[in-house]
């Protein structure tokens, strides 16, 4: 698989990822993506030669190296790597690491300032920590799930964005930066405790908030964010597609009203926005309105306004609205289509550096690219540490 240029803010970090899957890959996709030199080692025993594109798009921006790390010449090989990485990151079960030879103290052993982190869905510790369990099942525990849903309907599970990527990924890559930063002063490394469990909770804390001021009740689809609000809703249009509006401001709503044809007397049944007596039958009144034209033609009413309305997109349509295709939000490697790097940096962006590798299909390049020599790799393939 060629390498393409890498770039951004962490470039010359080092990260082993020791390899599983969902949360703890997108997190050293997201730090791979930054520059860092990710080096992902597959439990997988097979590997060699790719045809085509690899689907597992999470896999992208590091060479894939087929390690055992049951055989003890793998966990060395591990090991031997820590003494030149910043980073370790794993997703096994609780003790797993550590049943292998490669867990936080085998490793800090071997690199006291290695930052190690750990992905896991109930944490390290607690009743749950070695009981299995997915995105919908952590969630579930910390209480984000309950609220996402209609009035007199079940919990939606929001795919797996919550529990997964946004309390798992996305914290556990907070973290690792986080311990790099007190490392680079310290000296010293530690364990980043990563939990779904966890990071899906923080992201209720605005909710909380919501809650003790009072304007959050415990009922779902009757608060102001949930569907309970006619102003913040999906409405489907005349063609069978849908239209998301959030105008919450007063000066947004008033927008929004006029694009709908119900600005002044027109819409003084909905000019109070807040009388949350009267939401289902203003949403009822919008619901009918928004079925009298397509998606396509309430995009040109509200384009360009500040009514906080737009169209409901496929992720597969997204990629070519004219704001994305701006930004470049959607890019394509060698010919697959994905999204790109996020965030932004203005001095050093990030970049894909090359497309997504089937396991141990990169053994011998990941690994010289790391310092190992040709001698070396050949002794472990020979004794079955490597595929």
């Amino acid at each position: 698989m060629s390498e393409r240029r890498r770039s951004g803010p962490l470039t010359g970090i080092r990260i082993i990822e020791l390899a599983g899957v969902g949360p703890a890959p997108y997190a050293c996709m997201l730090l791979a993506d930054a520059g860092a030199d990710v080096i992902r080692l597959e439990r997988a025993a097979g590997g060699g030669a790719q045809e085509g594109p690899y689907w597992d798009l999470l896999n992208r921006s590091r060479p894939s190296v087929g390690v055992d790390l049951k055989n003890p010449r793998g966990a060395e090989l591990v090991l031997s790597l820590v003494e030149r990485a910043d980073v370790l990151i794993e997703g096994f079960r609780p003790g797993v690491a550590e049943r292998l030879g490669v867990g936080p103290d085998d490793c800090s052993a071997r690199n006291p300032k290695l930052v190690y982190g750990r992905m896991t869905g109930w944490g390290q510790d607690g009743p749950l920590a070695q009981t299995a369990g997915h995105d919908i099942d952590y969630i579930a525990i910390s209480g984000a799930l309950w609220p996402m849903g209609r009035a007199g309907s079940p919990p939606v599970p929001p795919l797996n964005l919550v529990g997964d990527f946004g309390g798992g990924g996305m914290m556990l890559a907070f973290g690792v930066l986080a311990a790099l930063i007190e490392a680079s002063r310290s000296g010293r490394g530690q364990v980043v405790d990563a939990a779904m469990v966890d990071g899906s909770a923080s992201l209720l804390t605005m909710l909380f908030a919501f809650r003790q001021s009072g304007w959050w009740i415990e009922e779902r689809g009757a608060n102001i964010l949930d569907t309970g609000a006619h102003f913040y809703e999906v409405y489907e249009t005349s063609d069978g597609k849908y239209f998301a509006v959030g105008a919450i401001e007063d000066k947004f709503y008033a927008e929004l009203l006029e694009g709908l044809g119900l600005s002044g007397e027109a819409g003084r049944d909905l000019a109070n926005q807040m009388d949350r007596d009267r939401w289902p039958e203003m949403k009822d009144r919008l619901a009918e309105i928004f079925l009298t034209k397509t998606r396509d033609e309430w995009t040109k009413i509200f384009d360009g306004t500040d009514s906080c309305a737009a169209p409901v997109l496929s992720p597969f349509e997204a990629r070519e609205h004219p704001h994305n295709v701006a930004r470049g939000t959607y890019v394509e490697v060698d010919g697959v289509v994905q999204p790109g790097p996020s965030p932004r940096f203005s001095r050093t962006p990030g970049a894909v550096s090359r497309a997504a590798s089937a396991p141990g299909a990169d053994t011998d390049e990941g690994l010289t690219s790391w310092g190992v020599d040709e001698a070396t790799i050949a002794e472990l393939r020979e004794a079955g540490a490597i595929c």
